[in-house]
């Protein structure tokens, strides 16, 4: 599968909290040059930072609560109708708390980041498994999402060293630091170059002489 995006790439970008990743992308788009741009930010729950720092930016926002349907198949089916009328190149899990079900997936490119370097540590305690391992590295992953948790095809990593004396909250700081740099790089290379996947290998950029990650 092979994707090239010709101008400005449209992310619609999806968020459970406080909006931080959000943020950083809204900051790099804010130069032309980035590739891409934030054209709707949607959450599975209302009152949250990252849709206050979305209506700030004038970027349209929703929500699509769980709660609200019959069923997790009419709630996955909403959110990937809603996301589909904002005709996105990419869709962004930025702290999104809700596993995106089939309609998305099967639609959309779903960027993911998580906290280690997958394929170690899944799951939503990646940090605390980590340091309970004793690794002395960990770092963070941007992977496309697929049906599975966090067992994508990925993309890009970094690693992270674990501190004598660090804690979970310590750790995923730092984390969390160096996931918002790599996911910015990566969207706005994805956005620029266009990128390919064969199996479980993406590669950004022309596939005859583009860069590998």
């Amino acid at each position: 599968m092979g994707v090239c995006v010709s101008k400005a790439a449209r992310l619609v970008v999806l968020v459970s909290g406080s909006g931080t990743n959000l943020q950083a992308l809204l900051d790099a788009s804010a130069d032309p040059s980035y590739g891409a741009r934030v054209v709707a930010v949607g959450a599975d729950r209302d009152g949250i930072e990252g849709l206050a720092r979305a209506s700030r930016a004038g970027i349209p926002t929703f929500v699509r609560k769980l709660g609200d349907y019959p069923s997790r198949a009419g709630w996955d089916a909403a959110l990937a109708s809603e996301i589909a009328s904002h005709k996105p190149d990419l869709v962004i899990s930025a702290g999104f708390m809700k596993i995106v079900g089939a309609p998305t997936l099967e639609e959309f490119p779903l960027l993911n980041t998580h906290p280690a370097l997958l394929p170690a540590f899944p799951g939503a305690h990646g940090v605390r498994d980590a340091l309970a391992h004793g690794v002395k590295v960990t770092g963070c992953t941007v992977m496309l999402a697929d049906a599975g948790v966090d067992t994508g095809p990925i993309v890009a990593q970094e690693a992270v060293p674990v501190l004598p004396g660090d804690d979970v909250a310590t750790l995923h700081e730092r984390i969390k630091t160096v996931e918002r740099r790599l996911l910015v790089d990566v969207v706005g290379r994805m956005a620029r170059e266009g990128w390919t996947v064969s199996g479980r290998t993406v590669r950004i950029g022309n596939p005859s002489g583009g860069e590998s990650t």
